[in-house]
């Protein structure tokens, strides 16, 4: 009977989308033969599906078209990944290509709009380094590389030590995005408190023929992207490409991406498929870099030239963008494999990568430039064990280990240019995370699912610079282009190794009266150990002087260069509880949540914006309200709505008492209606709104102020083979700090306002074959 129920769950829940091969969810196979099974024919758009309301259920809002179903190679469990999404007691979400926003640019923010609890912050507006967190982890950072565990098919883009480069993860070459949001992430070997991200790569067998999209528009956009793939006996394959480029909406603001990847699946038997994969991504982009509220609102097209010195005294603190020209240049190397077999209720699934990345990042003077090479390999090993065929297995367990070195350089920032090296490092970084849990049925319709995780890190870093001084320069702050004398400080040795583990035990209950709704509530605990990033910091620069030079006109005056402070692994305690459902109308997925955490992470700067390095916070509290629900209103008229409520708190601190966390808006509302005028035309309207105003500082005394952004967005199916698609971005042409910089104490005048895009107009066209 249970196997006949989870058959029918199966069926209905996949009949608008495939499976997914590649999915990092408890129990998933890498699959291969596609049987397709004919969707419902219904004029009713497809905009209300499953995103806002985390996993896809039978949708109430289903496609128009038939869809390929992959068959799953678990036989014992013939459960989709959908639905065992549905069952998961905690914060997750599955969104589809197909629910994606029609536009001409696919950024990671756009991708993830719809799921409630994801906030992502633009800083430029183009494949750049958007600010991602989830639940709050890795808010504070400037630019934002931890906090998160991002995936390509089950492995990880992240470093050895937990960073991450945002523009790596390419929603363009996805062909769905899995969201574990906090302890969800553990049976994955993340250790952060926020969650983890799987952008889940189409397959030979789940995208068969071909496609191309090009598009441009405003800001001198333009891009291309394509794909081909192919099914032949027990081989399928598939090879992608994108590039993008854009001048950008600022001054000095372009961007390009330009990525290939592919892979190859091969089915050996009937218990064993593998899957190889491989893929390229070259990155640059400009950084625009903040404005003073003032300065946005007057030009928000302008760039930051630093502080002015009026009268003896320096105003309008920040970084001299048109001197400086900060900039990052990225590229990495990604392959690897998967292969799954399956023995009667036994599922084993061993994966391994290797990810070569390449990083120059042009900071501010006061940071200079930071240059790392290095790889990373990766190994998982996963195992679920399934004798009743249930959605979710009765044991699941996961083994994941990463290790990984790298060379890193720093270099003065000389207008632009690359002075004197200043600092050379050799990390190393290992990280083992180890996770096991049941889900035990206890009673009709109720699970019980304990679990424990196991995470042992380690941060070693080889100061290889030999020289006795470490050279300065800075710039007359009165004239900012005339450079003074040269300087030295003694060299301070930035050596250190560091080793962290933490458990993390969870429990969670779930109810399921029926295949379409789950009640759940559970407790967790988390563990984050902190990156290099966070070990190893620039410090002692301004926006006219190099690090170790804190006052410009003092060329000699001893400071340290660097900062390597002994950083505590942050931890949480959280409590959750939620709902999820539909019916033939409606869905909904609602989670809240409250974390008490000790020791968070926080990366502090100054009011110039210079960095002061990490810290510990003694006690924090995290509280958040995660809500989506979509509705099919009409026939032809759909729509959903994604709510996510952050209370981020200190606790009691000695200088910041009760204060809100810098960089979290409160509230955050994303909207979209769609009409499906006809069977070949439709249109979409979204809304952005952030309805309060969101602190840019710790101590509470500089906000950024409330906004809300309309898009209209609108594609035409010419035929089976051609649609083309517009879109106008910003309509109402809202001026607004898409972001901030997060500092400890801000002044009125500084510069940390982040402009979002103006208006814009977009079009494009796809071709299928």
């Amino acid at each position: 009977m249970l196997s006949r129920t989870a058959s029918a769950l199966l069926l209905s829940a996949a009949a608008s989308q495939p499976c997914l091969a590649q999915s990092a969810s408890p129990g998933a196979a890498v699959a291969l033969d596609p049987v397709t099974v004919e969707a419902p024919r219904r004029s009713t758009p497809a905009v209300a599906r499953g995103r806002t309301m985390g996993p896809r259920r039978a949708d109430p809002l289903p496609s128009r078209e038939s869809a390929a179903v992959t068959a799953a190679a678990d036989a014992a469990a013939p459960a989709s990944v959908r639905a065992r999404f549905d069952a998961l007691a905690g914060g997750v979400a599955l969104v589809d290509r197909q629910d994606f926003p029609v536009t001409a640019n696919p950024t990671v923010s756009k991708a993830l709009s719809g799921v409630p609890g994801v906030v992502v912050q633009d800083f430029f507006g183009g494949n750049d380094q958007p600010r991602i967190q989830i639940r709050g982890s890795g808010l504070q950072q400037n630019p934002v590389e931890r906090g998160i565990l991002v995936l390509q098919n089950g492995l990880p883009i992240n470093r050895a030590d937990g960073s991450y480069i945002v523009g790596f993860a390419n929603p363009q070459l996805a062909e769905s995005i899995e969201v574990y949001r906090g302890y969800m992430a553990n049976r994955l070997g993340a250790t952060v408190l926020g969650g983890a991200l799987n952008f889940v790569s189409p397959t030979g067998s789940t995208q068969p023929g071909a496609q191309i999209t090009v598009s441009g528009g405003s800001f001198g956009q333009i891009g291309s992207a394509g794909q081909a793939g192919f099914k032949k006996d027990n081989f399928d394959g598939l090879i992608q490409f994108d590039a993008s480029r854009r001048d950008g909406f600022r001054d000095y603001n372009s961007s390009e991406r330009v990525a290939i990847s592919g892979n190859v699946g091969v089915k050996h038997s009937e218990n064993v498929s593998t899957r190889f994969f491989a893929g390229y991504t070259d990155l640059g982009f400009d950084v625009a870099g903040p404005l003073t509220k003032s300065a946005m609102y007057a030009d928000p097209r302008q760039v930051h030239g630093g502080p002015r010195v009026v009268g003896g005294v320096a105003i309008n603190p920040g970084p001299n963008v048109l001197r400086d020209k900060p900039r990052r240049e990225a590229s990495q190397f990604l392959v690897g494999s998967r292969t799954t077999a399956t023995f009667d209720a036994h599922l084993v699934d061993v994966a391994i990568g290797y990810t070569h990345t390449d990083d120059m990042f042009r900071f501010p003077i006061s940071s200079g430039i930071r240059t790392t090479e290095g790889g990373d390999l990766t190994g998982v090993v996963r195992y679920a064990y399934n004798p009743g065929a249930a959605v979710l297995p009765l044991l699941e367990t996961t083994a994941q280990f990463t290790t990984g070195s790298a060379s890193r350089e720093n270099y003065i920032n000389q207008a632009g240019s690359t002075g004197a090296k200043f600092g050379q490092s050799e990390l190393d970084a290992t990280t083992l995370a180890l996770y096991s849990g049941l889900n035990i049925p206890i009673w009709p319709a109720f699970t019980l699912s304990p679990a424990i995780s196991y995470a042992h890190a380690t941060r070693d870093n080889d100061d290889t610079y030999r020289l006795a001084t470490r050279p300065t320069i800075a710039y007359n702050p009165a004239n900012p282009t005339m450079l003074l004398p040269n300087g030295a400080v003694p060299t301070q040795s930035t050596s250190y190794s560091r080793a962290y583990e933490g458990w993390s035990p969870s429990l969670a209950l779930s109810y399921r009266p029926d295949s379409i709704s789950t009640v759940f509530a559970a407790v967790s605990r988390s563990f984050e150990p902190p990156t290099h990033d966070d070990l190893l910091a620039t410090v002692n620069g301004t926006p006219n002087s190099s690090p170790g030079r804190p006052t410009p006109g003092n060329p000699f005056l001893a400071a340290a260069a660097f900062t390597t402070p002994d950083l505590k692994a942050q931890t949480a305690t959280t409590v959750e509880a939620g709902w999820r459902g539909r019916t033939d109308r409606f869905s909904w997925d609602a989670v809240t949540y409250y974390s008490w955490v000790d020791n968070e992470l926080l990366s502090l700067r100054d009011a110039t914006g210079a960095s002061l390095g990490a810290i510990n916070a003694d006690k924090t509290t995290h509280f958040g309200v995660e809500l989506g629900f979509g509705a099919r209103l009409t026939e032809r008229l759909s729509g959903r709505v994604a709510y996510t409520y952050q209370d981020f708190r200190f606790d009691n601190d000695p200088l910041r008492g009760n204060n809100r966390l810098a960089g979290a808006p409160r509230h955050l509302v994303n909207a979209m209606l769609q009409f499906q005028a006809t069977e070949s035309w439709r249109l979409q309207g979204a809304v952005r709104w952030n309805p309060e105003r969101t602190p840019v500082d710790n101590m509470n005394t500089l906000y950024a102020d409330p906004y809300v952004v309309v898009d209209l967005r609108t594609e035409y199916k010419i035929n089976k083979t051609f649609s083309v698609f517009g879109e106008i971005t910003n309509l109402f042409n809202e001026t607004y700090a898409s972001s901030t910089l997060i500092v400890d104490q801000a002044r009125p005048d500084q510069a940390a306002f982040l402009p979002g895009d103006g208006r814009g107009f977009y079009a494009g066209m796809k071709a299928r074959f």
